[in-house]
């Protein structure tokens, strides 16, 4: 097998060492070197010089958890890296040890074996963890918020049942009274704000419950960490919205597309940044994301086409805004949500609208251009034989006898 680099090296990250296995083609014969470094900020300046001194050009190491971004930042400015997937790189079963993974990953990227994993630059790094900062404390957030409603629950307070977002105005007010010591029903729903799901007197009949000093202790507790957390989230917004700045323009693009708000334009230019020479193709973007069906297939049977896990801040970002895209009137994205839905059902029928809108923002970062919609009709155009086609089978099960005629 060819041999496309001659100098290069293999690490195996771990959190407290890095084993770096060196191999180096010297006249037709194969020179393996190993040492083991720590991982402390002085050792992997060490490990820099120890690869420079053998000559190495391009060094491989495995994607494990957060270990290996110090490696990468001390690295990348002295040598060519390729992150690699682990589930792609596995190594013999029974030959598993540290310093067999680096021989073998070093192996690997010298016959060119090896695919690279994306890692944006810099920049993006910060705005990419920022994003999913937000989106973890929101997480909390919602958790809280699903605590509050269990103890209101257990004091037989049906609140949630008739106020929508238990944290507005109406709601917020009612929980602050009952924490400090309210239960009378008449005043808690003098609180009240704005139109409710519910009468007066259906509310009366919810507010009527049975709260301890236990309960209002815990309704006190998760109302001090959502203010917390509201304050962290809206620090975070500030922070990514600073570094977010140089890429304003890309975000804007994105917001042009229906059911894309600025939070999801953020993440999506945080998780595939705004160069798409990275991506050959928009189909090699989707395969990334995982929006594609897998390829699966023996003995001429296709077993499954259940889209891969991975990449699941922009999924779930994602489908998110294909949801809200879904119920955009009169655009090219509910057509196809609404023609899919019929045959593969909604599940399917979101995944390929989500699927449609990261091959739209593909090109709308390439090209640098603000969304063009096809029309809700656009399906119709496509093929008008298959649709009248189609028309006709449905008529004709429907009992009726149809003659076409030319307009």
């Amino acid at each position: 097998m060819e041999i496309l680099h001659p100098q290069c090296a293999g690490l195996d990250v771990h959190k407290d060492t890095v084993v770096a296995c060196v191999r180096l083609v010297v006249r037709a014969k194969v020179e393996q070197h190993v040492e083991t470094f720590g991982t402390a900020t002085s050792d992997l300046l060490a490990l820099s010089d120890w690869l420079s001194q053998h000559g190495c050009t391009h060094v491989a190491m495995e994607a494990t958890g957060v270990y290996w971004k110090p490696v990468w930042h001390i690295l990348e400015d002295s040598f060519e890296l390729i992150l690699a997937n682990a589930m792609h790189i596995r190594n013999v079963p029974g030959r598993k040890t540290d310093v067999n993974d680096a021989t073998w990953i070093a192996d690997l990227l010298a016959h060119g074996l090896i695919r690279g994993s994306f890692v944006p630059e810099a920049p993006i790094q910060e705005l990419r963890t920022l994003t999913r900062t937000r989106k973890q404390l929101v997480r909390e957030r919602v958790q809280h918020t699903q605590r509050i409603q269990k103890t209101l629950e257990d004091a037989n307070l049906k609140i949630s049942t008739h106020i929508s977002d238990l944290l507005g105005k109406s709601g917020r007010a009612i929980l602050e009274a009952l924490v400090a010591g309210e239960t009378d029903p008449e005043k808690l729903v003098e609180l009240t704000r704005g139109r409710l799901k519910a009468n007066r007197q259906v509310l009366l009949k919810a507010l009527g419950g049975r709260v301890t000093k236990h309960h209002r202790f815990l309704l006190g507790l998760h109302l001090d960490q959502i203010r917390a957390l509201d304050a962290s989230i809206k620090a975070v917004e500030k922070e990514a919205g600073s570094v977010l700045e140089p890429f304003r323009d890309a975000a804007d693009l994105l917001m042009t597309m229906p059911g894309v708000s600025e939070t999801a334009a953020n993440v999506i230019v945080a998780e595939i940044g705004v160069d798409m020479s990275r991506f050959p193709t928009a189909g090699h973007l989707i395969s990334w994301a995982g929006l594609c069906p897998r390829s699966d297939e023996s003995a001429g049977k296709r077993r499954s086409t259940r889209i891969r896990k991975g990449a699941q801040w922009l999924k779930t970002t994602l489908v998110q805004a294909a949801w809200a895209a879904a119920r955009t009137k009169g655009s090219y994205l509910q057509a196809q949500f609404l023609r899919l839905k019929s045959r593969r059902g909604p599940k399917k029928a979101i995944i390929a609208v989500a699927a449609s809108m990261l091959t739209a923002a593909y090109f709308m970062l390439r090209d640098g251009v603000i969304y063009s919609d096809l029309g809700a009709d656009h399906f119709a155009k496509a093929d008008k034989a298959k649709t009248v086609a189609r028309l006709v089978r449905k008529l004709q099960t429907m009992g009726c006898e149809v003659e076409i005629k030319a307009a």
